[in-house]
Order: C-alpha cells, then structure tokens, then sequence
C-alpha cells in the first residue's frame, strides 16, 4: 500500500502529524460523515455550542488520522517500545480476572488507539484474541490482518464467533470485544438515548462465566499512550433480564470513559440507526 510506505519512512512524530492533516482533510470534504458526527455529538452533549461540538468533530477526524498512521507503523515497533511509550492505571482488575481461570471478555469502544490497546495487553504477558469484522475488500483484510498479528494478537472473525471465543476462554486467554457499533438486538440508553445493542458479550459472559472488564486506550502523544483498565461490569439491577441488565451496564461503563476524551471516539459510525428505524428517537 503507497500509503503505508510513505508513512512507514517518517518518525513518530512526523507520522502523527500527517495523519491529523489528512484526518483535517477528510474533515473539510467528506460532508456525509462530517455531518454524522455533528448529529450523533448533538444528541450526546446537547448541553454543549454548536461551535464546542464542531471543534470536537474536527479534533475526532484529526484523531483517527493520527491511529492510521500509527497502525500502519505497527511492525516497526517492539513490545519493548510499546512499554516504554505507555502508562497505566487499573491494570490489577485484569490481572485479578485472569486468576479466575476462565478467561476475561475486555470490552473497548472504538475509542482512542484500540488497537495499540490490544498490542499492549499482550506486552504484558497476556494471550489476546480480538473480535472482528472483515474488511469488505479482501487485499486490505489481509493487510489489516498482518499488521494486527505483529502484535502477536489472535484474530476471530465476527462471523459464527461464539465457538472460537468460548474455546479461547477456556485456556483463559483475553477476547478482545468492540461491542459500541450499531445492532438490533436490544436497545439500552447510551449518551441518554436508546441505542441497540449487541447482547453478545452479556450472553457470553453468562454462559462462560468469564468477567467483562473494560479497558480505554487514550492516545496522549505521538506513539504514546495511557491504558486505563476498569473493575469487571455487573448487571444493572434496574432490568429484571439479566442480559438486559449486562448490556445496560456496559453502555453505561463505555460511555463513563468516553466521555474523559469525546474527542478520541468514533462518532460519525451511524451508532443511532437502528433507533431511528424504530422510532425511538
């Protein structure tokens, strides 16, 4: 990719920064996603200007030029590098959840540097497999891949994934799950509106007995990052569904970290469709 080999030639630094010029750039020209993420911000911090939501907007395409950039330098960086590049806090909740023995669901958002996230759970010391979608074009799935597995992180397409996650939990390994993207399946508040969300990782945890943990990766510099690991997420006693109730807790736990870095979250994915379809919102 022309791309991945203009950026792998320049340091972090230089990386970062053109990220967040192409990121600005995608910003001025893509009205379709510009304008989803100016609507889905209005519904989540109404009490904000018009002008707080669209420098936020602005900053969250800038953000996710700098993570492009940065995943495509995944190879030339060691774990060792990673280390020294992060800083933590709540680390010993995950710790505490592997000693169980069966495994740990780490719920993250589509926020901050997910991916460098997964990198260094397993710098660490720790087996990680990650959930996730292929890519609709073949050539960059493999692509995507390769870079992901650098890291030495398994990876378990979202397709029939109940099995492959079940069978990593049993050898109490780290499943990685980004449960924040629009779904049918039950809808539950998140920023204060209903939005419909996947019962998978309530429905796993039930079944495994392995504890959700969440976990948000904030980028804090160029190649450099603070890790923050959350207590395990219970269910909320206000639904009767302990399913429901799981899901429920889980938006609430995400949008608590997101919250710290609007910025750094992935606001023009349409999170509210399914709502909206239902009339909801």
């Amino acid at each position: 990719m022309r791309l991945q080999r203009w950026v792998l030639k320049k340091n972090p630094e230089q990386a970062d920064e053109a990220g967040k010029r192409i990121g600005r750039f995608v910003f001025r020209f893509d009205r379709k996603h510009r304008n989803r993420a100016l609507s889905n911000l209005a519904m989540a911090f109404p009490e904000k200007t018009e002008d707080e939501r669209h420098s936020i907007a602005c900053a969250n395409f800038e953000h996710f030029g700098r993570i492009a950039a940065d995943f495509m330098r995944s190879t030339l960086r060691t774990q060792d590098d990673l280390l020294r590049n992060s800083t933590s806090e709540g680390y010993e909740h995950l710790k505490q959840a592997l000693e169980l023995g069966k495994g740990v669901l780490l719920i993250t958002p589509h926020f901050g540097n997910w991916e460098r996230g997964g990198h260094w759970v397993i710098a660490m010391g720790n087996p990680m497999c990650v959930v996730a979608r292929d890519a609709n074009d073949s050539d960059l799935n493999r692509q995507v891949q390769v870079l992901r597995e650098s890291g030495g992180m398994e990876v378990i397409s979202r397709g029939n994934a109940a099995r492959p996650i079940l069978h990593s939990l049993r050898k109490n390994k780290v499943v990685a799950i980004l449960p924040d993207q629009n779904s049918d399946e039950t809808f539950v508040p998140f920023f204060g509106k209903p939005a419909g969300t996947t019962q998978g990782p309530a429905v796993l945890h039930l079944r495994s007995g392995a504890p959700m943990i969440p976990a948000f990766c904030v980028v804090t510099g160029p190649g450099k990052l603070h890790m923050v690991v959350g207590s395990p997420i219970e269910a909320d006693p206000a639904y009767q569904d302990p399913v429901v109730g799981l899901t429920a807790e889980m938006n609430r736990r995400l949008e608590e970290g997101i919250r710290t870095h609007p910025e750094q979250y992935l606001w023009f994915h349409d999170r509210w469709k399914a709502s909206r379809q239902k009339g909801l919102l």
